[in-house]
């Protein structure tokens, strides 16, 4: 089993193994040379043509509602459930069984939420979260949040706000308490989490700043990606570690139920402050 990277400040965060990714192309080469990705069934995990796509987590059955019509539309993607967003809710699920990650309590922002499958486990969890997307793509998740966690005896919450990435995070779109605020995710120890958001070039740089704005000493960020394009990806990675500690975190860890070679999982915790890259 893969050491964990040391990391300071990763408290209350993931405590299971962790592969340090030391270089962008090194990555790439492994994962598409040793995993093989193109050579796997895609969409094994999902029913994208289906109008519902059910999955039983966190002793529940959740019932997300799909769009599969809207995919016919240019840069529409998160009308459906995707593989990766399926591997990350269970991943979730089984680090907090197997007490590797804390959720209970937390504030959390879920990047790209789409249909909302990853904000509402999380949420099942324990955790407070803020589920995030572009405002044309906010009816179909509140659907989601209010189907599956508008419960009383859910542990955690759910609340739905649209984020561009890129944009200044403005306080006053999450006011209301015990919800998350994105100044305390500054402070205090914090989960981001994403699936299927690094998905081309031209986004990742405002991803990334997305991700430094909502970054604190205490934050972990766990990205779960499809792995389709290994320049998009190579890109991202090499982007990311100038400011970000970079691990990767192997099947070995996931639910065993739940394991894709199509899917990475990574984790990113940002470096010191005189340790990132002028």
């Amino acid at each position: 089993m893969a050491e964990g990277i040391p990391v300071v400040g990763m408290g209350g965060a993931y405590g299971g193994a962790v592969r340090a990714v030391e270089s962008a192309s090194g990555e790439t080469m492994l994962l598409w040379g040793l995993g093989q990705p193109t050579a796997h069934r895609n969409n094994a995990l999902v029913r994208q043509a289906a109008h519902s796509f059910e999955l039983d987590a966190c002793g529940r059955r959740l019932s997300l509602l799909q769009s599969p019509s809207s995919m016919s539309t240019p840069g529409v993607t998160g009308a459906v459930v995707w593989d990766s967003g399926v591997v990350l809710a269970k991943f979730l699920e089984h680090a907090v069984d197997s007490r590797h990650l804390v959720l209970r309590g937390t504030r959390a922002v879920d990047l790209g939420s789409g249909c909302g499958l990853v904000g509402c486990v999380a949420a099942l969890l324990g955790a407070h979260v803020v589920l995030t997307d572009l405002p044309d793509r906010l009816k179909l998740l509140r659907k989601n949040v209010n189907l599956n966690v508008d419960d009383p005896h859910v542990a955690g919450s759910a609340r739905v706000t649209d984020l561009v990435w890129g944009d200044d995070l403005h306080p006053n779109l999450l006011q209301q308490q015990p919800l998350p605020d994105f100044q305390l995710l500054l402070c205090s120890t914090q989960p981001v989490l994403g699936s299927d958001v690094i998905y081309n070039e031209e986004a990742v740089d405002d991803l990334l700043l997305t991700l430094d704005q909502l970054s604190g000493q205490h934050t972990t960020i766990l990205l779960a990606g499809e792995l389709r394009n290994d320049a998009v990806l190579e890109c991202f990675l090499e982007a990311a570690m100038d400011n970000f500690l970079v691990g990767c975190i192997e099947q070995d860890q996931w639910h065993p139920d739940f394991r894709s070679n199509r899917v990475a999982l990574f984790i990113l915790v940002k470096k010191p402050p005189n340790t990132t890259t002028d």
